[in-house]
């Protein structure tokens, strides 16, 4: 009785979900996007939030001028997850996000995981991007924000919350939650004018700092750090200095930025996820993601290299560092202009990031794993409101209370960890039977929710004490690993493969998704410890909402449970068009 209590219970957790056929008129998307049309949707996602809010942090209290490589790292980890990516979406037969490929592919439980991190990323992300968009804001007025909220709500309490309460975020986020509320519609045009200005404003910082910049700055020793320290002014403190040089803080701070800048790159799965609309799938997806990724890398190497050139590491300002940088180098009116793209490309990310917060809760609400109540739809505009309202109040209370750098480490934890699920996805798929996932979906018929993705303390204070995991950069322990890894390979390698004919497949398999696999828990074992506290607490809600709820009120446990009706249209129809990622 026990065994058949498990065997059905371990069922559940591997049930996989069905591709229904859509109810109503027959759906068909047009292939209208060409190469060239994905890696502008691609870049509108990732180049934003990694630009105006790592670059300082990471510059400041990690890698020094060695945040270039750290971009490095964490693009060649970004591009191994994106042809991963691109093989899933060629795999399932629909428009989607990545836990739609994992409930088809994978089962519940794995979909579930890839759901409930993919919330994190987008709550977090827009937490993030909101007090990003206060500091910045903020800097360009004289920072009267926070030394009027530092004055009234310092917040003398543990250290994972913020020095102060910023309201003015928490204001921002319920501003554009209400503006949901009414069915609003993000502007493609707007966007692609922001985009632009955001793309104009950096090929100017690049270029300034190669004009204004001092190739000493990546050469500072302790005189250096001893005549900033008495010269310094009260507009904001120093840095530590670490060891000085190209790489203050050694390869260890290469890692941990590495890590951190994996944010940087959140925004590309769009690509993937448009498999109905490219032109060529076979040759246009994983050529705009490689694109999407290569250009984004080149912009973020070529503005932290103006900008450690520019400004002596430790002088940055990690709140606002490319405003504060042109004032640095005497170039007052340029700060202005800055400030301009600034605010386009954080106002882009923030809208794109929270139109699609809300329907990833609606889509797992509607599957039975978070609570029916979630897909409630608005009776005239057919909006998600609780879904909506719930999301919203979460991310606006989060950037209330927590660091930037914070909700930066929460947002890339649960997007390494989705990143994992994928290139494991794809790894037990490619060496198992055949497997036909559109035997249901003879037609064209759409659940078109990639319109829907969009990408989603002191840090030198708790250096000494929080990276637990980071001993695994020692060389035994290094190697022992790369041989555990390369024995699995060649098990694996020998093994036969399913033979389906897709649009796309990861070449060098096993090799890259093993790779990828094993980048990604590298860079995972750098966060600290308190972060991995915020994650396990968040993980802990969710095993107790799908054990507790979702696996006995999920659509596949109830399987005379009727489809989707005309609701999900209504939602299509009303909610907005998010073409930025």
């Amino acid at each position: 009785m026990l065994r058949q209590y498990v065997h059905q219970f371990g069922q559940k957790l591997v049930r996989r979900q069905r591709l229904r056929p859509r109810e109503g008129p027959e759906k068909r998307t047009a292939r209208r996007l060409n190469t060239l049309d994905l890696i502008a949707l691609g870049l509108g996602g990732t180049l934003g939030n990694g630009m105006y809010i790592l670059v300082g942090e990471v510059s400041v209290y990690e890698a020094g001028p060695a945040i270039i490589i750290c971009y490095l790292l964490a693009g060649l980890s970004t591009l191994l997850s994106g042809l991963c990516y691109a093989e899933l979406a060629a795999r399932v037969p629909r428009s989607g996000s990545v836990y739609l490929y994992s409930y088809v592919t994978m089962g519940q439980l794995c979909a579930f995981i890839t759901g409930w991190n993919l919330i994190l990323s987008y709550v977090m992300g827009t937490a993030c991007v909101s007090r990003a968009w206060s500091a910045a804001f903020d800097s360009l007025i004289g920072k009267h924000i926070s030394q009027a909220f530092q004055g009234t709500f310092s917040l003398n309490v543990p250290y994972f919350l913020a020095t102060y309460a910023d309201f003015f975020a928490l204001g921002l986020v319920l501003l554009l939650t209400g503006l949901l509320f009414l069915g609003a519609r993000e502007s493609t045009l707007v966007n692609k004018v922001f985009t632009g200005l955001n793309l104009l404003v950096l090929s100017f910082t690049i270029l300034s700092g190669f004009i204004k910049g001092d190739p000493h700055n990546w050469k500072l020793t302790e005189e250096d750090y001893r005549l900033a320290t008495s010269g310094s002014s009260d507009t904001y403190s120093l840095g530590p200095l670490g060891s000085g040089g190209f790489l203050p803080f050694g390869f260890e701070g290469i890692l941990q930025g590495a890590a951190t800048c994996v944010y940087a790159f959140v925004g590309f799965d769009v690509i993937a996820t448009t498999g109905k609309e490219a032109q060529n799938p076979h040759r246009s997806i994983p050529l705009g993601i490689v694109i999407t990724i290569f250009i984004s890398f080149l912009a973020y190497f070529g503005v932290s290299a103006a900008l450690t050139l520019m400004v002596p590491y430790y002088q940055i300002q990690p709140q606002s560092p490319l405003l504060q940088a042109f004032l640095h180098v005497g170039w007052n009116p340029a700060r202005y202009v800055v400030a301009v793209g600034t605010l386009c490309a954080l106002t882009s990310s923030l809208l794109g990031t929270m139109f699609t917060m809300p329907r990833l809760i609606y889509v797992m609400a509607e599957d039975g794993l978070l609570f029916r109540g979630l897909a409630r739809l608005h009776g005239h505009r057919g909006t998600p409101i609780w879904a909506i309202l719930v999301s919203g109040i979460l991310a606006a209370v989060l950037a209330l209370l927590l660091e930037l750098i914070d909700l930066v480490y929460l947002v890339s934890i649960g997007t390494l960890l989705a990143y994992s699920l994928v290139a494991f996805s794809v790894l037990v798929l490619r060496y198992q039977p055949e497997q036909n996932f559109s035997k249901n979906e003879k037609k064209d018929d759409e659940i078109d929710i990639s319109q829907w993705e969009a990408s989603p303390s002191e840090p030198a204070s708790e250096a000494g004490t929080s990276r637990t995991l980071k001993t695994l950069w020692f060389p035994t322990m290094a190697v022992l690993l790369l041989l555990l890894i390369t024995g699995v390979m060649a098990i694996i390698w020998r093994q036969p493969q399913d033979p389906t004919p897709l649009h796309f497949k990861v070449p060098a398999l096993p090799v890259l998704p093993l790779v990828s696999i094993f980048v990604n828990i590298y860079l995972l074992m750098q966060m600290n410890t308190g972060t991995w506290v915020l994650f396990g607490s968040w993980m802990v809600i969710g095993f107790a909402i799908y054990f507790g709820y979702g696996i006995r009120h999920s659509l596949e446990e109830n399987n005379d449970q009727q489809p989707p009706d005309s609701t999900s249209q209504m939602l299509d129809q009303n909610m907005p068009n998010d073409e930025s990622g």
